[in-house]
């Protein structure tokens, strides 16, 4: 399932994920941001069930900002999650 989600309150502005059927992270591909150290996230989130990304994620902030990239990671993938029904 391929899934796009347009971040909020981060530098980055999209997030495309791809998860198989058993919500396992084929691919995650972030637009803007901190292009080596989300190269880096998204690469070490292959092969990992969405659900435990999410875990790992969810609530992670930047700096002053109440949200990150991870975070945003994180809401991309439970959109996608309930995208799928």
């Amino acid at each position: 399932m391929y899934f796009e989600y347009d971040n909020k309150g981060v530098c980055s502005k999209k997030t495309i994920v791809e998860l198989d059927e058993n919500n396992i992270i084929e691919s995650i591909n972030v637009i803007g941001g901190c292009d080596g150290n989300l190269k880096g996230i998204t690469a070490l989130l292959k092969g990992v069930k969405a659900e435990e990304a999410i875990k790992r994620l969810e609530g992670l902030s930047c700096g002053f900002k109440s949200t990150s990239c991870p975070d945003q990671i994180a809401c991309a993938l439970k959109a996608a999650i309930a995208a799928k029904g």
